[in-house]
């Protein structure tokens, strides 16, 4: 039904017509999914992104193109995707992960004490789960969340473990950030 990791989703966009009429735009599974990550079970489905906030709200239909998965949003601007998370595994190869997601800039997990899965982004990310249990680890303490949970992550070092044994599946809306005070 769509919440499930490893089913499908639809992803409904809508438009104008020439004559400024709403109207479905389209309507099919993202396009963009990735799953050659260098984890086993893990998902991205890319579903939208925009280039600047305000959004430019024209009659281009068309998501912005980009040529290769980037784990941040654009500067500027907005990304949505749902990842199927599986549950962790000895082993993973991070750094492999980070590459092939466009996040290598982001990852501290080298340097972390916590966990090899530790990344930051200049984002604000409201993280909504959709299946499934996650923990969110910081740098201090962490937490379970589970299906219905919202999480608003806030520039921090962080990292996703799914220790529950089966996969999760959870929505992210990113929204590029400035770092204030000493945070940068």
């Amino acid at each position: 039904m769509g919440t499930e990791p490893g089913t499908s989703f639809r992803r409904i966009v809508t438009g104008h017509d020439a004559n400024r009429r709403s109207r479905i735009a389209s309507d099919a599974p993202p396009v963009r999914v990735f799953d050659d990550l260098g984890e086993e079970g893990l998902v991205f489905h890319e579903v939208w992104n925009t280039r600047q906030t305000p959004a430019l709200l024209d009659r281009n239909d068309a998501e912005p193109a980009e040529t290769h998965l980037l784990l941040a949003p654009p500067p500027g601007g907005t990304r949505i995707r749902v990842l199927d998370i599986p549950p962790e595994q000895a082993g993973a190869d991070f750094d492999a992960v980070f590459d092939a997601i466009g996040g290598s800039d982001a990852h501290v997990g080298k340097t972390s004490d916590r966990h090899a899965s530790f990344h930051r982004t200049r984002s604000i990310d409201y993280g909504i789960l959709l299946s499934g249990s996650i923990t969110l680890m910081m740098d201090e303490g962490e937490t379970v969340a589970h299906a219905g949970d919202i999480i608003i992550q806030r520039g921090t070092n962080h990292g996703w473990i799914n220790r529950s044994g089966a996969p999760c599946r959870i929505a992210f809306i990113l929204i590029d950030g400035v770092f204030g005070d000493d945070l940068a």
